[in-house]
């Protein structure tokens, strides 16, 4: 089993979570954009939100509706740092690194890919 399945495996048994799905609006908006553009503003958004040592409003930086990333981050435990630290293993207090944020991105990917299959 490779990082990503077992981090969704954990991901599907926290009751938290699980209740974090698309609602039309945003599925409607990821099949305009397409995954590219989709792509392109969560690696903006972790560049911005999450990569500081120090983010601004750690915790309270990542609203739960409004953009299809920010339900996907609530649902994968990359909306703060805290997060990142207890769900993914890295560290709080540091910047991330290009391939951590990298990482980040591609777990959101995979959840909106499959939100948007279900």
């Amino acid at each position: 089993m490779n990082r990503q399945d077992a981090l969704f495996q954990r991901l599907a048994q926290s009751p938290f979570r699980r209740r974090f799905h698309l609602g039309v609006k945003e599925r409607d908006y990821c099949l305009a954009k397409g995954p590219e553009v989709i792509d392109r503003h969560a690696a903006d958004f972790v560049a911005q939100r999450l990569a500081p040592a120090e983010p601004k409003n750690d915790g309270k930086q990542t609203p739960m509706r409004g953009h299809p990333v920010f339900i996907a981050q609530h649902a994968t435990a990359t909306c703060c740092r805290g997060c990142l630290a207890k769900w993914h293993g890295i560290a709080a207090h540091q910047p991330l690194s290009e391939a951590e944020q990298a990482w980040i991105v591609e777990v959101i990917h995979r959840w909106l890919v499959g939100e948007m299959n279900r």
